[in-house]
Formats: structure tokens, C-alpha cells, sequence
């Protein structure tokens, strides 16, 4: 049985396992050709505008939580280095927001192009310095590809709407414009995907875009940049359409307190979103928020384990539990719950941690040690608060995990009203807890959390499905049946609701963020009847 979850959970991770001898030096997997090819050096300017890079900064090294190695170093961005770039990016804006949309798409359909030639190193590069799996950080890579072909189509089709007008001879239509200067702001765990998510569909709207990408992930950074800045050279297109910064969270300020910059896009916690909420809503600007998820899978009586299995544990340990999407809770009815429950801690057992660039593992680390005494914290505030630990945690320690970031995943039996179960823990923690009844109490359960980002349902039953996706169901704005929370799709809107902080990015028609709505109103008679019925007459 087990050895039947665990090839299910591996095919879940994609991996494909190879005949390789691996000692865990960074050679063996071909990283410092990756990076040669990504174009990146020992130390990297953090600023640029496109083919022109510069910095004035300090000095950013990226250590691989892999194995605790220096990557590089990247140059952070100085409050002269960001005002050159604005400059750029604002000039730029005046040009390429004249360039015809499908003319802009086709820029992006060669940047997807060569991503697709780069899927392999870049996907390297996200997985080092991250930590996710190698397959997590091509599947990352792909994400990037897949957002380009979206884009591209979406180019010829940013429509408006004909309105009819209650005045004869009138017509009102609404058009959507570009919106000017898109600042980017993305996390560490998804370091590349972020971006693309926003700048393919920014570009195509005709705007510009000014990217700070985590400090803890800098040479992913950079190597994005390098990709795009070949293209727009290609294409003799000026500096400023993609720039990049990078620093701390007061390189991010400089942005979010900028009125040249009209649109905010944030990924991160709640915390940073409060913040960058308020402060851009200070100057009257639009925030894009992508916040924190608590997300938890309902498991019915009717549930088929061998779907559950698979989609519980990889929800739960890919990416170690770095996800905004990853599975927090399991809320198991009472009718199943052992049976769930063993299941679940059997194919824990079977979970290989280690180096993720060795596709024989399942799980590699968190991607520092601030993330793993938050992770150790969590895990004893679970346990004071009286939960029962089905799986211990712990740091792992041996010349493999020389950096000190590798943890086992823990399973602990909780109850939902328990402060740690309420707060939103970046690490491969699953919080277990019964219901009874109805599917109903469950959906409480499920919903009774400040976060709304990811939420799913394992049942046979239609009418439980059906309950689930209803407005008296999950209140996340995403809720899945019969599939995990982790992942997501390009062609939906993706995001959540109460403080994971309503934005929607990437497919339906999440590009409208990126624009100005117009409605126009054209007379097309000799009279000049006024709305409402309203009588002027001179």
C-alpha cells in the first residue's frame, strides 16, 4: 500500500529518476555552466534599465540554502541608482504604450521563446538558490512560458464594450488604456514565475515595469533581466521598459511611496501587505496584493485515498512547505480519520530530504536558518497549545544538510482555534483536526481562518462538491474538488480574499489591473439631450 502512495507522490513531484552518482559538490549538477549561461558573474550590478546595468549599493551575497555555498554577489540599488531608472522608465512609457498591443505581444512571445532555451539553467538557478526541487524550479520556468503564450493572445484581444445610452444619437463605449509605471515587488519562494506573471500581461497592456525581486533570491534577479534586456536589444527598443532593483525592504519603499508609479504588485506576507497597502493607498495608488494562505483540504467519508495521498503530501512538503498555496490543514471527518491519518504518516516515512538538485529527492531545504527557528518555534507553540505530534520535526544534521536549512516535516494533531494553527507558518508543518456531520462544519472549520487564498475538497458526493463552491462554501478565491491547494493554472485568476489581500494576477481577465478604464460618450445627433431627463434650456 504505502509503496503505491509513494510512486503516486512521486509522479505528483514529476520526477524521473536517473542513474546518477551524486557526492553533493555544486559541479555535479552543472550549476556553474547554468550560470555562465544565465550571463551572471562573481559579483552582478543589482540596477538596470534593460542592456545598461549599474549600482551604487551594498553588497547582497546569495548563500544556496542547498549547501550553505556563496553564489554571487549582487550590488543593491542606492536612491540614485532608482531615480536614474524612473527616469528611464518613465521615458520609455511615452513610446512603447504607441507601439500597437499585438506589436508588444510579439515582443513577449520571443521572450517566452527564450525562455524555453533557457528552461534548463534558469531552472537550475531557481533551484539552488531557492531550494525547491529541480523539477519545482523547471515547473517554475515553465510557468514563465506558459504566461508568455497567454499574453501573446491576449494582445489582440484587450477589448472594451459598446454601452447603450438612454439619449437617442448617443452611444457609450469603454476602452482600456495603459496604466503607466508597474511596480513589481515578489517573494523569495517563487522567484522568477512572479514577475512574468505581471510583466507579460503589463507589457502587452503598454506598460513599463520596474521589478525589485527578494533579497534572499538577488541572481535570480539578475538573470531574468538578462534574458529580457537581449530581446528588447533585438529589437532596438529603448532602456526602460524592464528594470530591475534590488535591496531591502527600503529599496521597496522607494517604490510604494512613488506617485510616478501608479500600480503596485505585491507578493508576501499579510505583514509586508498591511504595509505596502496603506502606504500606497496614501497617495491614491492601486496596490495588487498576493498575501498569505492558510489553506487546508476537507476530506470526506467518500474521499478516494488514492487521490488524497498524493495531493495532501505533496501540498504539504513541495517547495518544504514555502508555498502561499501549500497545504496547512487536513480537516479529515471523524468516519475516516484514522484511516486518513495513517495513510498520510505512512507516506511521510517514504519522504526522501535532500540536495533538490538530486531528482531522487523529494524535499530540499528552507531557504534560511531565520526561516528554520521560525519553523522550530511553531512547532513548539503547537505542542504548549496542547496539539499531539504524529510526525517529529526537527533540523537534520550530516555533510549532506551541511547548511543547516533541512527539516523534517511534521505532522501535528490540532485543534483550529489554536493561535499557532491560525498563523500562517512558511514550513512544512500539517496541522490534522476532525469534523462530524455534515460537510457543512467542515466548511466552517475551513473558513474559520483570517487568510483566503487556497482551499479544496476530496469527496465522491455531487452535492457536497457542489455545497463547497457555492457562496455558503469555501470563502478562498480558489476552491478545488478533488485536487490539492498547491498549484495553480495560467489561464485562471489567481489570488485570494481576506488577508491574503484580494489581488488577482496571471489568466480570465486579471490584465485589467494593468490598464485605465475609460467610458466614453459620443453624440452623433444635432441635439444635446441631457441624462436623467434633465430640462436646460437658454
Amino acid at each position: 500500500m504505502f509503496n503505491l502512495i509513494l510512486c503516486e507522490i512521486i509522479c505528483s513531484f514529476g520526477v524521473q529518476f536517473k542513474r546518477i552518482k551524486f557526492n553533493y559538490k555544486m559541479t555535479d549538477f552543472g550549476i556553474i555552466e547554468a550560470l555562465k549561461e544565465l550571463g551572471l558573474k562573481e559579483t552582478n550590478n543589482g540596477t538596470s534599465t534593460g542592456s545598461t546595468n549599474f549600482s551604487n549599493g551594498e553588497i547582497i551575497e546569495s548563500y544556496s540554502p542547498v549547501d550553505g555555498r556563496l553564489i554571487g554577489k549582487v550590488i543593491a540599488t542606492s536612491k540614485e541608482d532608482y531615480e536614474k531608472v524612473m527616469h528611464s522608465a518613465t521615458k520609455a512609457y511615452q513610446s512603447f504604450r504607441n507601439i500597437p498591443a499585438p506589436q508588444r505581444g510579439e515582443i513577449v512571445r520571443q521572450f517566452g521563446n527564450k525562455l524555453r532555451a533557457l528552461k534548463e539553467p534558469l531552472g537550475k538557478l531557481v533551484s539552488y538558490e531557492m531550494g525547491k526541487s529541480l523539477q519545482e524550479g523547471y515547473g517554475e520556468v515553465q510557468e514563465m512560458i506558459d504566461i508568455c503564450d497567454f499574453a501573446v493572445g491576449l494582445s489582440r484581444q484587450l477589448n472594451g464594450q459598446t454601452i447603450p445610452s438612454e439619449r437617442p444619437g448617443h452611444v457609450m463605449r469603454e476602452q482600456w488604456h495603459p496604466i503607466g509605471v508597474v511596480g513589481i515587488i515578489s517573494a523569495f519562494n517563487f522567484p522568477v514565475a512572479v514577475w512574468a506573471w505581471n510583466t507579460a500581461l503589463a507589457w502587452i497592456c503598454g506598460d513599463v515595469c520596474v521589478w525589485k525581486g527578494s533579497e534572499k533570491t538577488p541572481l535570480c534577479t539578475v538573470a531574468c533581466q538578462n534574458i529580457i534586456a537581449e530581446i528588447l536589444k533585438e529589437n532596438n527598443l529603448p532602456e526602460g521598459i524592464s528594470c530591475i532593483i534590488n535591496g531591502d525592504y527600503k529599496v521597496g519603499e522607494m517604490m510604494t511611496t512613488d506617485p510616478r508609479i501608479p500600480l503596485i504588485s505585491a507578493t508576501g506576507s499579510s505583514r509586508m501587505g498591511r504595509i505596502v497597502g496603506a502606504t500606497v493607498a496614501q497617495r491614491f495608488g492601486k496596490s495588487l496584493l498576493e498575501l498569505g494562505g492558510n489553506n487546508a483540504i476537507i476530506i470526506t467519508p467518500s474521499a478516494d485515498l488514492k487521490v488524497v495521498v498524493p495531493g495532501a503530501v505533496f501540498g504539504a512538503v513541495g517547495t518544504c512547505g514555502q508555498r502561499c498555496t501549500s497545504t496547512r490543514r487536513l480537516i479529515i471527518h471523524e468516519a475516516v480519520y484514522d484511516k486518513v491519518r495513517d495513510a498520510i504518516v505512512g507516506a511521510y516515512q517514504q519522504i526522501k530530504i535532500g540536495n533538490p538538485l538530486d531528482e531522487t529527492k523529494h524535499v530540499g531545504p528552507l531557504i534560511d536558518k531565520d526561516s528554520v527557528n521560525t519553523y522550530l518555534a511553531a512547532i513548539e507553540s503547537a505542542k504548549k497549545e496542547g496539539g499531539n505530534v504524529l510526525v517529529e520535526g526537527g533540523v537534520l544534521e550530516g555533510e549532506e544538510y551541511q547548511s543547516g536549512c533541512y527539516v523534517k516535516p511534521a505532522i501535528i494533531e490540532a485543534e483550529n482555534h489554536y493561535k499557532i494553527v491560525q498563523h500562517e507558518t512558511f514550513a512544512p508543518i500539517l496541522y490534522l483536526m476532525k469534523y462530524g456531520g455534515d460537510v457543512e462544519n467542515a466548511i466552517e472549520k475551513q473558513n474559520g481562518v483570517a487568510q483566503g487564498l487556497s482551499s479544496a475538497i476530496m469527496t465522491n458526493e455531487l452535492k457536497e462538491a457542489e455545497k463547497f463552491l457555492s457562496y455558503a462554501g469555501s470563502d478562498c478565491g480558489i476552491a478545488n474538488v478533488n485536487i490539492g491547494t498547491s498549484g495553480a493554472e495560467i489561464g485562471g485568476a489567481f489570488g485570494g480574499e481576506k488577508e491574503t489581500g484580494g489581488g488577482r494576477e496571471s489568466g480570465s481577465d486579471a490584465w485589467k489591473v494593468y490598464m485605465r478604464r475609460q467610458t466614453n460618450t459620443i453624440n452623433y445627433s444635432d441635439e444635446l439631450p441631457l441624462a436623467q431627463g434633465i430640462k436646460f434650456d437658454l
